[in-house]
């Protein structure tokens, strides 16, 4: 009998797929819309899952029969459940746990420090903090990552504070202590960029409690980006948007080859984080030079205008070998090579977010045309921007 191809299957084989991710977050439902994308394009399959929150729980009925599962795997417990079942299992979680292991498809947490890190210094952030939640070992995973990066790319004081939080909880309780994650942030260096695993509520009003302005005196960037919580914060906070659609559209499809019959052997593959997105939160500068303040202002403000370095040498009133020194010894960088680095995540952020044409991304993002922008992309990031876009769309 010749092998089921895991693209097309017939109405009698529709798999049965169980999905247990949160439905309460920006990154559950883009879990759950990566899978559905993929069972659109290769199924059909047969999607079951319910509303639910970040609680750690197995939700599936003892009796449910499918041919596979998509699970987030918070804890040893879950993994041991989910065993029992005998069916292919895949995790898209970043938590290790002591338990049966599965193949796993889950954000790259490292990668997320390194590219706050990388946003922090774009802004001439020197002074870094990382606020950890006890007990979390990804947590800490990523604060070891965001101290290893601040010390790779330049050095600048980088400090850490660990709060408690309530069992079975991400993130810290309303009852925080206030008075002492203050007192914390009143010791640190400023402005300083601060950093954690996500939301950060209680950092804002800490800080209002204690008299310290944000994002003028602590810049807030909170590592998962929420669009709701994140907006309806009393300081809209920035975060770090996940690939969470194409983290869902993988594990489906690596799903998919269990059902076919590949090896169930576990393996893990890390999706890159897609872009920071900028509230009010970090929306500051953190250069005490007036002259290149004022040209970085300008060049955020004006990414997609024409920028050529003597014109923005003018404008600030410095000469353009003046101009380039100060940036070199402030952000790391030549003005030019500065402007490049933001184009290209402005042209990042808009493949991953939005279906817009590429010649109106590369409008949007600063380039003078769309073929420029393709042999810039290309020679930063190996691919063309068409091929990065259904990568990231496709897996």
């Amino acid at each position: 009998m010749p092998k089921r191809s895991t693209k097309n299957y017939s109405p009698e084989i529709t798999p049965r797929v169980a999905v247990l991710v949160d439905t309460a977050t920006d990154w559950g439902r883009g879990i759950l819309n990566g899978i559905h994308r993929y069972s659109r394009q290769n199924g059909p399959w047969h999607l079951f899952f319910d509303h639910r929150g970040l609680e750690p729980a197995v939700n599936l009925a003892p009796d449910w029969q499918g041919q596979g599962i998509i699970a987030r795997i918070a804890n040893g417990e879950i993994a041991w459940h989910l065993s029992q079942r005998k069916t292919p299992v895949v995790n898209v979680s970043a938590i290790q746990y002591k338990g049966p292991q599965f193949p796993r498809v889950n954000n790259d947490v490292e990668g997320v420090a390194r590219l706050a890190v990388d946003y922090f210094r774009r802004r001439g952030f020197r002074a870094f903090a990382y606020l950890s939640f006890i007990g979390l070992e990804y947590v800490s995973r990523q604060r070891d990552a965001f101290v290893e990066a601040v010390q790779k790319t330049g050095g600048g004081s980088v400090a850490v504070h660990g709060v408690e939080i309530m069992p079975g909880f991400q993130s810290p309780d309303w009852n925080l202590n206030l008075e002492k994650l203050g007192a914390w942030l009143l010791t640190l260096p400023k402005p300083v960029a601060l950093f954690t695993w996500s939301g950060g509520r209680e950092i804002i009003h800490a800080c209002q409690k204690v008299g310290l302005q944000m994002p003028q005196d602590v810049a807030l960037l909170s590592g998962s980006d929420d669009e709701l919580m994140c907006g309806l914060s009393p300081i809209p906070i920035s975060g770090v948007k996940s690939a969470s659609e194409r983290i869902g559209y993988e594990a489906a499809a690596k799903l998919a080859r269990l059902i076919g019959g590949s090896s169930r052997r576990p393996s893990t593959t890390l999706i890159a984080p897609l872009a920071v997105i900028t509230r009010q939160s970090t929306d500051t500068l953190a250069i005490a030079d007036a002259k290149m303040r004022a040209a970085l202002h300008y060049i955020h403000g004006n990414l997609t205008g024409d920028l050529p370095v003597p014109k923005l040498a003018g404008i600030v009133g410095l000469s353009r070998s003046g101009l380039e020194r100060r940036f070199r010894s402030l952000v790391g960088s030549a003005p030019a090579d500065y402007i490049s680095r933001l184009r290209l995540e402005r042209v990042k952020s808009l493949l991953g977010e939005t279906s817009l044409p590429i010649s109106v991304v590369a409008e949007q993002a600063g380039f003078s045309s769309p073929e420029y922008m393709t042999t810039v992309f290309r020679r930063q990031m190996t691919v063309t921007p068409l091929h990065y876009r259904r990568t990231l769309l496709n897996g």
